[in-house]
């Protein structure tokens, strides 16, 4: 089950950003910024914005892979998997 996301009205943010900050990177949850009652904007501390990127990517490669073997045109699988250890070391480090 996904969890709730926080959600901190614009106001806070205005009133005291450096608690909202320090809120946002003692989580990996995004925060959902409200204006007037309505989500406005989605804040993701650094970390969790970068891990983000390196699970879209690997997702990238993987329809990438998979338009290859229906285009009849795949790798071996032993540099498959190479460049799958490469993306998940960096998400590791």
């Amino acid at each position: 089950m996904t969890p709730m996301p926080r959600i901190v009205p614009v106001e806070d943010l205005r009133q005291d950003p450096a608690a909202v900050l320090k809120r946002l990177q003692s989580s990996a949850q995004p925060l959902v910024i409200t204006q007037r009652g309505s989500n406005a904007a989605v804040m993701l501390s650094v970390a969790a914005y970068e891990r983000a990127e390196r699970e879209r990517e690997l997702l990238r490669l993987l329809v990438r892979g998979e338009q290859q073997i229906v285009a009849d045109a795949g790798h071996d699988l032993e540099d498959v998997l190479a460049e799958a250890d490469t993306v998940l070391a960096a998400d590791r480090s």
